[in-house]
């Protein structure tokens, strides 16, 4: 058994050196030290081999198995060495020649606008939160005072996975959510993507929202008009004017739609502001105190504000695109221009 050891080891020597190629080195690797290799079916009939004889034979078969290994990785080195030479000696790059130009990407508009958005609460001393995209009927609905025969809950508005479980409709499912796990004071944002069942030229069923609240004893409308207007005089700049008109949003009471002067006429009257030279922004209020209350609040102790805008509709008014379908769509003509 012995003999048949030897006998391979001097087979494997010959036959690496009459080898003509990289190829012929790795076809001897797969002969002698493959799964179905000699040596492994030696190692096969180990057991069958009486039992003083076992380990001369099992220490002789690791020796051959080393020496067929360093040999076979030196000569593959070889050919690989040889290989490259020849390489280099053959192929060859003319650098006079001009190279090719590889555009290189950038941030999508609608990156670049939430990064600044982001950017300018956080500099008002607001954190950023985030919370499930896939969410339950309680935080995105009940939790936020919306009665089961609101408009929200229908179909033809909100993805429904099951009857308790929905794609969030907006971020603002976020706020309850950091309530519970945290005592005020708070002053948070939470930007995320959010999904309706509606597209046209100004709506798509996946697009980005912000929501952003303060909660604390004595916060009052007049810190929500200072913050919102810093942040829209930033954006759009400070010659841009700011107004609040009274709507109704299920989970602030009061509430209201802030406009701004329109971006394209500034105010005077155009076909994007319909002639009233206003374009609705975002929409904001005091936080209904039966939002503390789910959320474990004591509503006679602590007010806030609310406030949610879509990041779409704030690029659209920025950079004046008329069609929020654009964003998506990943035209390399459209984000090339910003």
């Amino acid at each position: 058994m012995l003999n048949d050891l030897h006998s391979i080891k001097k087979s494997v020597r010959e036959e690496a050196e009459r080898a003509g190629s990289l190829q012929d080195i790795q076809n001897l690797k797969v002969k002698y030290l493959g799964k179905k290799g000699v040596l492994t079916n030696k190692l096969k009939f180990l057991g069958s081999i009486p039992k003083e004889q076992r380990p001369e034979y099992g220490s002789s078969l690791n020796e051959i198995k080393k020496y067929i290994e360093a040999l076979l990785n030196k000569q593959e080195d070889i050919f690989k060495s040889s290989e490259l030479n020849k390489s280099l000696q053959t192929q060859q790059i003319d650098i006079t020649i001009p190279g090719y130009y590889i555009p290189l990407g950038h941030l999508h508009p609608i990156t670049l606008v939430l990064n600044e958005i982001v950017s300018i609460f956080i500099s008002l001393g607001f954190t950023v939160e985030e919370g499930p995209e896939v969410e339950l009927d309680f935080y995105n609905f009940e939790a936020l005072n919306f009665p089961k025969d609101h408009p929200a809950r229908d179909m033809q508005d909100t993805f429904f996975i099951s009857d308790n479980v929905v794609l969030r409709t907006h971020t603002s499912s976020v706020q309850v959510r950091t309530m519970e796990k945290n005592t005020p004071p708070l002053r948070v944002i939470a930007p995320g993507k959010v999904y309706r069942c509606d597209a046209d030229v100004s709506h798509i069923p996946m697009f980005h929202q912000l929501e952003g609240f303060m909660v604390d004893k004595h916060i009052r409308m007049s810190d929500l008009k200072g913050v919102l207007e810093l942040f829209i005089h930033r954006v759009f700049g400070r010659n841009t004017s700011v107004r609040f008109r009274p709507s109704f949003f299920p989970f602030t009471e009061p509430s209201a739609e802030i406009d701004i002067s329109c971006v394209i006429c500034k105010g005077s009257g155009c076909n994007v502001c319909k002639g009233t030279g206003w374009l609705e922004i975002l929409g904001a209020g005091m936080i209904n105190p039966r939002v503390y209350e789910k959320a474990g609040y004591d509503p006679d102790l602590y007010t806030g504000f609310a406030f949610g805008m879509g990041i779409e509709r704030v690029a659209m008014l920025k950079f004046s695109i008329d069609d929020i379908r654009l964003f998506p769509e990943n035209d390399k003509r459209f984000l090339e221009q910003f």
